[in-house]
């Protein structure tokens, strides 16, 4: 018995050495620019958005795509909002910060977020019914009536019609349309 807590403890020890070791040379020298990658970013981001106490992190989506971090999500109040940008503006590795959250109020909340999904549902729905659409890989997402869409189109025409397609859903208020073009 005693055999096996030392062994188990040497093991654990080991691959603890070997964990730091391996972050160490990660590091590696500072003079060296590391490429940061935007899943390590969003990552990081979610993390210090969760250990701050101004905001509550589980409301907010984080997406990263090139440096530029995107909050998504519905807070309480401005003040949420604006720390919330300020906590992903101190990370290293961030080159922006684009603040679509929405300040909803709590007690409005669960009538707002019914809605919102219905809107994501009934504008689904609509792109997958369009022949051109069908298999564009285009993700949407609705804050507050305001419809996001962001993913991969194969030119400017399809990013168009995306929109056009999303603005004729019935509680649409407004569409952002980050879609990007495929190379």
């Amino acid at each position: 018995m005693h055999t096996r807590y030392v062994l188990t403890l040497c093991t654990a020890l080991a691959f603890g050495g070997a964990l730091i070791a391996g972050s160490v040379h990660a590091l590696g020298n500072a003079n060296e620019k590391t490429p940061i990658n935007d899943t390590w970013l969003t990552a990081k981001t979610k993390i210090a958005l969760a250990a701050d106490g101004r905001v509550k992190g589980r409301q907010i989506d984080v997406e990263t795509t090139q440096g530029v971090v995107l909050l998504r999500g519905k807070v309480d109040s401005d003040a949420a909002k604006q720390a919330s940008a300020d906590i992903a503006k101190m990370l290293d590795g961030i080159k922006s910060v684009k603040n679509d959250l929405e300040v909803v109020a709590p007690a409005a909340r669960e009538a707002v977020e019914d809605k919102d999904d219905a809107i994501t549902t009934n504008v689904k729905e609509q792109i997958t019914k369009d022949a051109n659409l069908k298999n564009a890989d285009i993700a949407v997402q609705t804050n507050a009536g305001i419809v996001s869409l962001t993913g991969q189109v194969r030119d400017l025409i399809t990013s168009a019609k995306v929109s056009w397609t999303a603005w004729q859903v019935a509680g649409v208020q407004s569409v952002k349309n980050d879609l990007t073009m495929k190379e």
